[in-house]
């Protein structure tokens, strides 16, 4: 699919979770973050609410979207009306569209990006499964988005930026398929410090959303610099390591790093879950 190295690693990861989702194995990869006898499903329900879903919201998703791998609700920050052209960056199993989709309504349509042919098999089979018909799911790259410029209304992302290799063109994309007056509400994973050279440098690391996050002064230099106006960031809170880890691909493996707990302290207080938005034009 990519010759990225990077792009490679994040797309073989993620094919892990869609695969295990649907398999019994997947309760196996949970056993290490899922108490007593809860079904995996309960877990990522449970990290669903932490980073700020409602009850209504994991209901009203098809079963099988929500992987728990989020860490924040763009769709509940992003003034979304019926009628819009949403654009899902990183689309994953189609959660946050499913969500989306129900702003839109018949006369809108919500357009999930993604790059693993796994993980858009398995949004579409979520799609038909639950009868959608306005929300589509496209094979792309995030740095080089397949749509026309000047396409869409919003722009949403969840956890996803942070594991691009090259962010600011993927602020440059959002800005270019945008119309005038359009948004970008994102939720992501940023540092505000140092984080051991072990993650640092780890493919486990970059697939559970924290080797590859930038500054947060950076990203929003970053959408500055591809034109919005209007950048700020709506909540910044620390996010739980034990969930930021709850990748279960990532966090077995992360396991076998045997980190001690100085290192596990220094990632603990150098990660935050940020909502970011921003529009393109003038705002008035």
């Amino acid at each position: 699919m990519t010759a990225d190295p990077i792009k490679t690693a994040v797309v073989d990861g993620y094919a892990r979770i869609a695969r295990a989702s649907q398999s019994a194995p997947f309760a196996e990869l949970f056993a290490c973050c899922t108490p007593g006898d809860a079904a995996p499903t309960d877990t990522a329900r449970r990290v669903a609410q932490t980073v700020g879903y409602t009850e209504a919201d994991l209901d009203a998703a098809p079963e099988g979207s929500n992987l728990g791998v989020g860490c924040g609700n763009p769709v509940a920050l992003s003034r979304i009306e019926a009628g819009d052209t949403v654009l899902d960056l990183g689309s994953g199993a189609g959660f946050d569209c499913f969500l989306a989709a129900q702003h839109v309504g018949a006369s809108g349509r919500v357009i999930g990006v993604d790059l693993g042919d796994e993980m858009l098999a398995l949004a579409r089979k979520n799609a038909e499964a639950c009868g959608l018909d306005n929300v589509t799911f496209v094979q792309g790259d995030i740095e080089d988005v397949p749509l026309e410029s000047d396409s869409v209304d919003r722009v949403i992302s969840n956890c996803v930026i942070n594991l691009a290799p090259d962010k600011p063109r993927v602020f440059a994309e959002a800005h270019r398929v945008l119309r005038d007056g359009g948004s970008f509400h994102i939720s992501d994973i940023v540092l505000t410090g140092e984080i051991p050279d072990e993650i640092r440098n780890s493919e486990a690391g970059l697939i559970a959303c924290i080797s590859g996050a930038a500054r947060l002064d950076d990203y929003l230099q970053y959408a500055e610099a591809a034109g919005f106006t209007d950048v700020r960031v709506d909540t910044e809170t620390d996010f739980p390591l034990e969930l930021i880890l709850t990748d279960p691909v990532a966090q077995r493996v992360l396991a076998d790093l045997r980190l001690n707990a100085e290192q596990v302290e220094e990632i603990r207080s150098s990660v935050k879950s940020i909502s970011m938005s921003g529009t393109k034009g003038e705002t008035g």
